[in-house]
C-alpha cells in the first residue's frame, strides 16, 4: 500500500484490507470494543485514520528484534 498522511480517512474496506481481516471483523470490534481502534464517524460510515492504523499493529507486534547496541 502506497505511504499515506497519516491523517488520511480509509474507508471500512481499505482498513481491512489494509489489516489483513474482513470488514465485518472490524465492525465487530467496534460493536463490541474488542480492540481499542478508534473509529472516526462520518455521517453513518466508519472511517479509519491510518496513522490509528499504524499505531494499531505497531501495539501488536511481538518478538520485536533487538538492536545490537542495546545490549
Amino acid at each position: 500500500m502506497e505511504e499515506f498522511n497519516r491523517h488520511k480517512l480509509l474507508t471500512r474496506k481499505e482498513a481491512a484490507d489494509f489489516l489483513g481481516v474482513k470488514e465485518i471483523t472490524l465492525a465487530i470490534w467496534k460493536s463490541t470494543k474488542r480492540h481499542e481502534l478508534p473509529v472516526v464517524k462520518v455521517g453513518r460510515l466508519a472511517k479509519y485514520r491510518y496513522g490509528d492504523l499504524l499505531e494499531f499493529v505497531d501495539r501488536r507486534t511481538v518478538n520485536r528484534p533487538t538492536h545490537m547496541n542495546d545490549h
